[in-house]
């Protein structure tokens, strides 16, 4: 039996996850804009995002293992509500003990993941961006609060359509322009969704602050 089997049948069992790092900082994209996060970041990503901004993420040997307890301890060097578990692609793991244990210490848990992965864990908050390079699963678009589509090229419009007509009907839809293409592609994402109000705009605003 591997880890991941025990703690789906055990939520309390200590596994170990690849951790790249800690920051408190300003949640900058999609529903939670300017709200004050803990983010943990893991290590690992199969996804190969051409444009990823960490790919020194990707390679999950290159990051020490920290068990579920050691994690969770980090958080109380910080006042904070809200916690992210981003990547990487964070649901390479099974997420439901660490997920666990943080709800149990109060926080609110988010995650932002591209949907490859089985859905684990408890969230309170599910930021599902899907990607070219790799399918999503169908559960995504069912149980996602929130679908954040990069915005590369105006043919990703489309793209993006073709993902929101399946989410459930509570999320919110977001068409983010990919940084480094922003200057080409934000007056073009201004345009369609003042012809398509169901979108919204979400821009990398940590970023344009020099928010770490």
């Amino acid at each position: 039996m591997n880890s991941n089997t025990q703690t789906l049948n055990n939520p309390k069992v200590n596994i170990e996850l690849p951790i790249m790092e800690f920051f408190h900082t300003i949640q900058g994209e999609g529903a939670h804009t300017g709200t004050a996060a803990y983010f943990i970041r893991t290590g690992g990503c199969d996804v190969g995002c051409v444009w990823c901004d960490v790919k020194e993420s990707w390679n999950a040997e290159d990051h020490p293992k920290m068990s579920i307890d050691s994690i969770a301890n980090e958080l109380e060097k910080v006042t904070v509500d809200v916690v992210v578990i981003t990547g990487g692609e964070p649901l390479m793991y099974n997420m439901t003990a660490l997920t666990c244990a943080l709800q149990e210490k109060g926080y609110k848990t988010h995650v932002e993941t591209s949907g490859v992965y089985e859905l684990s864990g408890d969230w309170d908050w599910i930021c599902f961006s899907p990607k070219k390079f790799k399918k999503p699963r169908i559960e995504f678009y069912e149980n996602a609060d929130e679908l954040k589509v990069i915005i590369y090229n105006l043919s990703d419009l489309a793209w993006a359509e073709d993902h929101a007509s399946r989410m459930n009907p509570h999320a919110k839809l977001f068409l983010q322009p990919e940084w480094s293409k922003k200057d080409q592609m934000i007056s073009k994402i201004v345009q369609y969704v003042k012809s398509n109000p169901k979108w919204k705009i979400s821009l990398q605003t940590h970023k344009y602050l020099d928010i770490p």
